[in-house]
């Protein structure tokens, strides 16, 4: 049975799952858009949308914690700096999900993730 657990495992080991999660959400930050599977984009969105917060915050400590979430010092800076300004009048959902179709290898359902503008 599956009571209360959170979060999709991807048939992956927790670690490399946790590192397939910190990498795509530093690339998201970075570029600010990325195509992935639906599941992974649904996944990520709830670090990307961590991380900026952190950022809005400010401070040592969320900085610390942010580099935690993200493997990049600069994709850091870059939440604490341009994005924190971007969303000081938002109080949340900074990503948005885009379906895609099917991929053609193997129709795994593909998606665009994507910050909010």
């Amino acid at each position: 049975m599956r009571h209360r657990v959170a979060g999709r495992n991807l048939s992956r080991p927790t670690s490399h799952r946790m590192s397939l999660y910190h990498n795509l959400t530093t690339e998201l930050l970075w570029h600010e858009r990325i195509v992935t599977t639906v599941t992974k984009a649904k996944e990520v969105r709830g670090m990307a949308d961590k991380v900026i917060t952190l950022g809005k915050e400010g401070g040592l400590h969320s900085r610390r914690q942010a580099l935690v979430l993200v493997n990049d010092k600069k994709v850091v800076d870059k939440a604490f700096g341009e994005l924190s300004k971007r969303y000081a009048d938002r109080s949340g959902g900074y990503t948005r999900v885009l379906k895609l179709g099917p991929r053609k290898g193997d129709a795994a359902p593909m998606a665009i993730i994507e910050l909010v503008k």
